[in-house]
């Protein structure tokens, strides 16, 4: 029972963030009748919070350091102004305007590092010029107008779907057979971890609860797979944040890039000390994150069909309070890309639960801002907590 208690103890804001996802998901399933999670909402909720996953992943880890960046909304718009004008005005291709996107972003987020790491502006001013630049930029090249429609294939990786190669009927089979799959994969990876963990002696649950969370995750992956079938299958949107999830988990948790970015972000003089390339960390964050926001602008340019002058208004606060509520401090060197997804979504279901409801955009910013400021004050109550 005392290992049980030190494991929750170890993850208790993120064990709660998601008991408070699935009380808010029921929340709204019971107050709507059960439209919220209607296969077609399910689907909704995934495409319409796409660029949200994607800018939180990058956010994450400039959090971690103890840093934010405040441009990324402006780079979102800037992305989807130069795609518009590239692809619609001058007709440039759908693969040679996504490279050049992601080529800017890269280029952005260096510009960003630089200043940041290497001439030593704190990274909240350095990126409010940013914002403040790129905005600017956006609506310059733009001069107020939006530039639209875009080709089908620029839109299939925000608002398409895999096909469905096994030909069911009525529903995607081939959605219910990456369901399965992946449970698989998840039993196999658990068991692994938990072996891992009792060589090396660490606390691990008991048999039992240890049961009970796999058949509870195996549960929910076949439940979503499940849901998704039911209406187009899986969108392409999802492979995407899929592959970045995997990716950035591994970096994060595995390679020894990920432990110096945890390791700047917990005490940035010792890791210097011991030998961390501190000002390479912090330029390598800030470029990731401009490649990020590149990506997030292609997904959310094709999901709107248009480039708009105020695309990605309020964005990086939406990215920044997805990190907060998932687990991440905003001292740095504490969080995790899984706690930033699960932030993300609980504020993707509150945005659209309180849109079906009919709350006014005025009461849903209300709302979220007071979501936000509860988790920050749980993080600060239990880091107090374990002090004692």
């Amino acid at each position: 029972m005392e290992k049980i208690k030190k494991i929750v103890g170890n993850n208790i804001r993120e064990y709660t963030m998601v008991v408070a996802l699935v009380v808010i998901v029921l929340f709204f399933q019971i107050t709507m009748d059960g439209v919220l999670l209607k296969p077609m909402n399910v689907t909704n909720l995934i495409l319409q919070n796409s660029y949200v996953l994607v800018l939180s992943i990058g956010m994450l880890l400039c959090l971690i350091t103890g840093n934010v960046d405040l441009s990324v909304g402006s780079v979102v718009g800037f992305i989807g102004a130069v795609s518009g004008i590239l692809m619609v005005n001058h007709g440039w291709g759908v693969v040679p305007t996504i490279i050049v996107c992601l080529v800017i972003g890269l280029l952005i987020g260096a510009w960003n590092g630089f200043w940041i790491a290497y001439v030593r502006i704190p990274a909240f001013i350095a990126t409010l010029a940013g914002m403040l630049v790129f905005r600017g930029l956006t609506m310059a090249v733009m001069k107020g107008q939006t530039i639209g429609p875009f080709p089908k294939a620029y839109q299939v990786m925000s608002s398409g779907f895999i096909p469905d190669f096994l030909g069911g009927d009525g529903i995607n089979l081939f959605a219910l057979l990456v369901g399965v799959l992946l449970s698989v994969y998840a039993v196999f990876s658990m068991i692994r971890s938990r072996r891992k963990k009792q060589a090396f002696h660490f606390a691990v649950p008991s048999i039992p609860v240890f049961a009970a969370k796999l058949a509870g995750i195996v549960l929910i992956i076949n439940l979503f797979f499940f849901w998704l079938a039911l209406y187009n299958g899986i969108p392409s949107v999802f492979i995407l944040i899929g592959l970045l999830i995997l990716v950035y988990s591994f970096v994060t948790t595995k390679t020894i890039a990920g432990r110096h970015v945890y390791a700047y972000g917990g005490n940035a003089k010792a890791a210097r000390l011991s030998g961390v390339k501190t000002q390479r960390v912090l330029f390598a964050v800030y470029t990731n994150m401009g490649l990020l926001a590149a990506i997030a602008g292609i997904v959310f340019t094709g999901r709107l069909n248009a480039a708009t002058p105020k695309a990605g208004d309020g964005f990086e606060m939406d990215a920044i309070a997805a990190c907060c509520i998932g687990g991440a401090s905003a001292s740095g060197g504490v969080g995790t890309v899984s706690g930033a997804i699960i932030g993300g979504l609980i504020m993707g279901v509150l945005n659209n639960g309180m849109s079906l409801m009919g709350v006014s955009t005025d009461w849903q910013q209300s709302i979220k801002g007071l979501v936000l400021l509860a988790a920050v004050a749980f993080d600060v109550y239990t880091k107090s907590k374990a002090k004692k």
